[in-house]
């Protein structure tokens, strides 16, 4: 990568190119109810959304196609949601005018959203800007969206998670691979297994420094588990694996209302 904003670029290109594989998966859970994850978690084990979120203002960050911006509009919310991806963005217009769902689409990069200081009550990522965009740039470019007591969810991969990935970038295994401290930037243009895309992640020490930093205060922190009857692979982690060690994270975040 030749220079540091390159990724955004490099993961435009990325998820524009392979926007088909997710229609399925898209229309799906645009059709179901709310679940989390890589392992299909339901909401009422997660809670990463307010039960009535009437009269909030929200904002999805990294929304690809879309189906958390439909939950949140269901729950009652008025929703904005922004995806690097104009191809992902298109699955999303489309389902939208299948579900007679009025959402607000942007193309754009999270870490950059065109919108005022406090323009919303809550902002959620799973995965999008969770893991695609730097935590350095999008975390304090939440705070800056979100409104006093406003709150910012996601989910993301473990860092332990991304440590065991093999070196050829093949399927997660229960050996330690790479380092946890100091991970931050994660490319993946050169590995010999589905090349392409640049990702980030953070050691659990460095995400609370960086709440701290920007100002958040953290409500809740989750480590998932695969479910007993879970099993074979998904997106290269294996479920004996996730059941014995915790695959992806949650943040349950709130901007305190004091200055």
């Amino acid at each position: 990568m030749s220079t540091e904003r390159d990724y955004v670029l490099e993961n435009r290109r990325m998820w524009d190119e392979d926007a088909h594989e997710w229609v399925e998966s898209g229309e799906r859970l645009w059709a179901g109810e709310p679940e989390w994850g890589i392992w299909g978690i339901p909401e009422t084990e997660v809670g990463m959304l307010p039960t009535d979120m009437t009269g909030l203002r929200a904002i999805e960050l990294g929304c690809g196609t879309g189906y958390v911006s439909a939950w949140m509009t269901r729950r009652g919310a008025s929703v904005v949601a922004i995806d690097n991806s104009e191809n992902q963005l298109s699955t999303a217009r489309r389902l939208a005018q299948v579900h007679g769902t009025e959402i607000e689409w942007v193309h754009g990069n999270a870490e950059e959203v065109p919108w005022p200081d406090s323009s919303f009550d809550f902002a959620i990522s799973e995965y999008g800007a969770a893991i695609w965009c730097d935590p350095y740039r999008w975390v304090p470019e939440a705070w800056r969206l979100l409104r006093p007591n406003g709150r910012l969810v996601f989910l993301s991969h473990t860092a332990l998670a991304m440590a065991c990935v093999s070196i050829d970038g093949a399927e997660i295994g229960f050996t330690l691979t790479r380092p946890i401290f100091g991970m931050h930037k994660n490319d993946w243009t050169q590995v010999e297994v589905e090349p392409g895309g640049v990702d980030f992640n953070l050691p659990v020490s460095d995400w609370l420094r960086l709440f701290r930093e920007t100002g958040f205060e953290v409500e809740d922190f989750l480590e998932l588990q695969a479910p007993d009857e879970a099993d074979g692979s998904r997106f290269d982690i294996p479920a004996e694996w996730a059941k014995r060690y915790p695959a992806e994270q949650v943040w349950k975040l709130r901007k305190p209302d004091r200055p």
